[in-house]
């Protein structure tokens, strides 16, 4: 049976050199990947992906913690991330919170990590005391996405919430409205995510800066998802008289919004304005005006981040990224009514 020493002696080179060139891994100079491709195929031989991986002390996996899959940014985060994974040799093993705490402390404090992956990205899930020592005890190199507060010594990749929502609150106020309201995520829904801490600290920011005192009963905390924006539009207005504008903390949450208003009879933009953060794949479909921030950059370049240790790179140890966003305007946006 053909081996890997085989393949090597034939095309003149070293077994490591070998299993990096039948990987694909970027290490490996175009020429040389011909070659030893040449020579496996020669002597048909078929590397094992868990023989090589296991010589080399490595899993070939890297893990990607999430809060919950079915949401629009962490989708686009995981899809973005798997390419570039896939793309320098290595497989993304998913675990999708789906929510549960109990489902975080499995993973934390079980031996679901343990010699199972070679680096960790952590999405949207902030870790503190002895969940973030668990993390931490592992010794593996890690990145954390959107995330508010970071893992010592990983890098951190994510926008500015905070920037974001005051450039959405704005938008809302240079259109010339005053009775703005917030719809934000349920922390009880978000394992302590905290986007949401942050979006609600900027549009109280930029409410500030125009004067403007923020109303209590213009408040809605709810899920990160359509129906949630469905379910605030109408708690917004059993509370009373309605907002001239509504800033979404997500796009979700935005489009939800948007179907709860016109099931009430009111249009977008004549009665109410609605503006988001995302740019999600139907805003533009939907004429959602939001902040557009780049999801599948996150996840690519949190991605090349990992793959650069696990390669033969630097590590670059703790520092933040931060990626700009942008004003998108379109129809859901316009100055009010006049009385």
């Amino acid at each position: 049976m053909t081996k890997i020493d085989d393949v090597a002696r034939l095309a003149g080179v070293s077994t490591a050199t070998v299993s990096r060139a039948l990987r694909g891994l970027p290490t490996v100079s175009q020429a040389t990947r011909d070659r030893v491709l040449a020579a496996a195929a020669q002597l048909g031989y078929a590397a094992s992906p868990s023989a090589s991986r296991l010589a080399g002390g490595k899993t070939g996996a890297v893990a990607v913690v999430v809060p919950r899959i079915t949401r629009w940014f962490f989708a686009t985060v995981v899809e973005a991330a798997e390419e570039a994974l896939h793309r320098g040799g290595y497989d993304l093993l998913l675990h999708n919170l789906g929510g549960s705490e109990t489902e975080r402390q499995r993973l934390l404090y079980t031996a679901a990590l343990h010699k199972r992956v070679d680096a960790l990205m952590l999405v949207a899930t902030p870790l503190q005391g002895p969940d973030l020592h668990a993390v931490t005890s592992l010794a593996l190199p890690g990145v954390t996405v959107s995330s508010g507060t970071g893992v010592p010594g990983w890098p951190s990749i994510r926008i500015d919430d905070v920037a974001a929502a005051r450039t959405a609150t704005t938008h809302l106020i240079e259109c010339g409205h005053r009775r703005i309201a917030h719809i934000s995520g349920d922390p009880a829904d978000e394992l302590a995510f905290t986007t949401h801490i942050d979006r609600r600290r900027g549009y109280r920011e930029a409410l500030g800066a125009a004067g403007i005192t923020p109303d209590p009963a213009l408040d809605v905390e709810e899920e990160f998802t359509v129906a949630g924006g469905e379910r605030a539009v109408a708690e917004l207005l059993r509370r009373g008289t309605p907002p001239t504008a509504i800033f979404a903390a997500c796009d979700e949450i935005a489009m939800g919004a948007m179907a709860g208003l016109r099931q009430a009879g009111l249009k977008v933009p004549a009665d109410v304005s609605v503006i988001g953060i995302d740019d999600h794949d139907l805003a533009g479909v939907v004429g959602l005006t939001t902040v557009a921030q780049p999801a599948a950059e996150q996840g690519r370049l949190a991605a090349n981040v990992l793959l650069t240790p696990l390669t033969g790179g630097d590590y670059p140890g703790e520092e933040t990224v931060i990626l700009p966003t942008r004003l998108i305007v379109r129809e859901s946006t316009a100055p009010p009514r006049a009385n």
